[in-house]
């Protein structure tokens, strides 16, 4: 006869064990889920995060105030998060007229920096009320306008010594005294360098959104317009003496600066050509052409090539006043250098920092 087997055997008990362990651990699942929900919920509202703290302000409203004597000059109200710096030089611009875009600078902190046009007024906000500084930069000119204004002068001021003026040289002695080569030389080298200068400007460069005080231009255009009239009365003087080694060293010099002048276009392009392309990814590299192999020794070789042409220049016509003006151009082109090498360095480390500055031999 078999045994009747009895439900709360062992085996039976486990299971049921089971089940009501697994009925349980839900219910005590359900009143955790329960609890933790009750204690946020007594915490408070978790804190938004400040995008979805922006996504509700509707406008903003833009306080200008003097950097020097921190009062208020005028709150500029209604500005749309999508709105740019601009767009705010503008308003400003409606209710203060004397202040054009062009002129107005604003920054965050009184010892920052000044903010750029594209800046986006969302991402300067903390709040629904934005504080900017406001400092006048004074009159401004475009760069394009500085550029051909600055090169311009020397064209036209060569040109006028060149042809030997009445008012600049005696009539008599000029038309007495044969001009040597060199004469003609020289003017057809220093037009084509500030030619150059004035097609790449329209043409080649792309210049950064900005403006420059207008003092920059005039103290540029002084030293620019000023060399050239001493260098060109020297040059297209009557009594003008040729090199001490004659054509050799007019034609070796002469030489050199076109070379300069050739790689000194060709390192431009190469640069505006990565610019527009906007590859800034990595260092600008040397192509099939000779001319931009000079980028394997340094970072800057249009000042390079620059320089290379006013030294070249210099031992072409074998005057002082050249040399002086090279002199100081390779001085300001070098601290120049120095301090776009320092960003590349930043911006391409692997590539540049093997590399000189502007002297293919001095690292």
């Amino acid at each position: 006869m078999l045994k009747r087997q009895n439900p709360s055997t062992p085996g039976h008990s486990k299971g049921l064990a089971a089940d009501g362990g697994a009925l349980s651990m839900s219910h005590n699942d359900s009143r955790s889920f329960f609890n933790l929900s009750q204690l946020v919920l007594s915490a408070g509202q978790i804190k938004p995060s400040p995008a979805l703290k922006h996504s509700k302000i509707t406008y903003f409203e833009v306080e200008i105030v003097d950097m020097q004597s921190k009062k208020q000059i005028c709150i500029v109200d209604k500005v749309p998060p999508a709105s740019t710096l601009l767009d705010v030089k503008h308003k400003f611009h409606k209710a203060c007229p004397q202040w054009y875009p062009t002129r107005v600078g604003l920054q965050v902190d009184r010892n920052g920096p000044f903010l750029k046009d594209s800046v986006s007024i969302q991402s300067l906000a903390a709040s629904s009320i934005i504080t900017l500084y406001f400092t006048d930069l004074g009159q401004q000119v475009g760069w394009t306008t500085f550029f051909l204004t600055e090169y311009t002068g020397p064209l036209l001021i060569y040109l006028l010594f060149y042809i030997r003026l009445s008012t600049i040289y005696d009539q008599v002695e000029s038309r007495k005294n044969f001009r040597h080569p060199v004469v003609h030389l020289a003017c057809f080298c220093h037009c084509l360098h500030y030619i150059r200068h004035l097609l790449e400007t329209l043409f080649v460069h792309k210049f950064s959104e900005g403006h420059t005080p207008l003092k920059n231009m005039i103290k540029g255009c002084a030293f620019y317009w000023g060399f050239t009239s001493w260098i060109a009365y020297y040059i297209n003087h009557p009594r003008y003496t040729p090199p001490s080694f004659g054509h050799k060293q007019v034609s070796y010099a002469a030489l050199a600066f076109l070379m300069c002048e050739a790689g000194n276009h060709f390192i431009n392009v190469a640069l505006a050509h990565q610019t527009n392309s906007g590859n800034r990814t990595c260092f600008p590299s040397p192509t099939y052409n000779p001319f931009t192999w000079l980028f394997l020794l340094v970072s800057c070789p249009n000042y390079t090539y620059e320089a290379g042409s006013w030294i070249s220049f210099t031992v072409m016509t074998q005057t002082l006043p050249v040399g002086i003006f090279a002199f100081l151009m390779v001085i300001q082109m070098s601290l120049w250098a120095q301090k776009k090498h320092k960003l590349y360095l930043k911006r391409f480390y692997p590539e540049v920092r093997r590399k000189a500055a502007m002297i293919p031999i001095i690292f």
